[in-house]
């Protein structure tokens, strides 16, 4: 069985698209979570991953490192985690690359905290570009393929790649255009998203850089997570 290594549930967003891809394909799959160290995150994650980082496949012997790689290491394995038609299959594996590559003023801007929401000081230049590309991009994708998923009739491993980003926008209460929250709405509905939700509320842990990183750019926050034990 395949065994993969992910960490905190609340900020995770790299664990979170093979977990979800693999959860929501019926790709059985061992959970083996580490939370973030105190210190030297990268010592402690090498003890399994060769880059230091999650999300990391095991399978027997062989180890598989970074989201991409692994979505491709299973589609070799296994049906549906791309779409069948190659138009389809073009756009996806092209808007999950974009996701995998770019975006940053999103991830810097708006970091992933399941359990909390957000208001930020403000939206700058950057934030406002690369929503108005995320929303072309959805409805390229939405439009071109029918739905209700980015690819077509059925989730697939784009849709994978971007289950993060619904819990971002409704984290910092952003909303794009109809098409596109309900797209986020259909994400954050799968049952493998509120799995994820459910455990990622009940973590016994903070991660003071990220806590430090989401106040220095918040007006508000409401903390929805189970309060940590004294």
């Amino acid at each position: 069985m395949y065994a993969l290594y992910i960490t905190n549930k609340n900020y995770s967003s790299w664990s979170l698209r093979p977990w979800v891809l693999m959860r929501t394909l019926g790709i059985s799959f061992e959970e083996r979570l580490v939370p973030l160290p105190a210190s030297d995150v990268s010592a402690e994650f090498r003890k399994f991953a060769p880059n230091g980082r999650v999300p990391c496949l095991h399978d027997d012997d062989v180890v598989v490192w970074d989201s991409l790689a692994i979505v491709e290491y299973l589609a070799e394995r296994h049906p549906g985690v791309w779409p069948e038609n190659s138009r389809a299959r073009a756009y996806a594996r092209s808007a999950s690359a974009e996701m995998h590559s770019g975006f940053s003023a999103l991830r810097h801007h708006c970091s992933m905290s399941v359990g909390q929401r957000i208001t930020l000081r403000e939206r700058p230049p950057a934030l406002a570009t690369e929503l108005a590309r995320l929303s072309r991009l959805w409805t390229d994708g939405l439009t071109r393929f029918g739905g209700p998923w980015l690819a077509g009739a059925t989730f697939t491993a784009v849709d994978a790649f971007f289950a993060p980003v619904a819990y971002r926008l409704r984290g910092y209460g952003i909303a794009l255009d109809s098409a596109c929250d309900d797209y986020v709405a259909r994400l954050l509905a799968l049952p493998a998203m509120q799995d994820w939700e459910h455990a990622a509320l009940r973590e016994p842990w903070r991660d003071e850089p990220h806590e430090r990183e989401i106040r220095a750019l918040a007006a508000s926050i409401v903390d929805l997570r189970l309060p940590l034990n004294d």
